[in-house]
């Protein structure tokens, strides 16, 4: 996971979106981490990262081999001693949307479009 979250700050710095760094390592991170847990073999070598400049942000891709969707955990969410449980709902938190896609072969692709943040004019 730290190849592909280095990988996303050098394209944030090019694409001079720095400000969304944030909350786009966190939702990398947490997709990521699903697919790894849910999505390939133990070791992560099946999953794979795209990133897609959008006007005004970016589109964070992981692709995994599994055909089983993401779900999130029902209400309520696990207590302060579980883990594990969260993290579509911080990807949904901290992205303006997120979904799963088909893609060529098996698997599937869980992307997220994370903006950057809004200015106020004047402050």
């Amino acid at each position: 996971m730290g190849q592909a979250r280095e990988e996303l700050r050098k394209v944030l710095a090019a694409w001079e979106l720095n400000g969304a760094e944030e909350a786009a390592l966190l939702v990398l991170s947490e997709l990521f981490g699903n697919a790894v847990i849910h999505g390939t073999v133990p070791d992560g070598s099946g999953v794979e990262t795209r990133y897609m400049r959008m006007a005004d942000g970016v589109r964070i891709e992981v692709h995994d081999d599994a055909c089983e969707l993401p779900q999130p955990m029902p209400l309520p969410l696990p207590g302060d001693d579980t883990c594990s449980g969260r993290g579509l709902f911080l990807v949904a938190a901290f992205a303006d949307r997120w979904d799963v896609a088909d893609r060529t072969g098996s698997g599937k692709a869980v992307w997220a479009e994370v903006s950057m943040p809004k200015t106020v004019e004047g402050a």
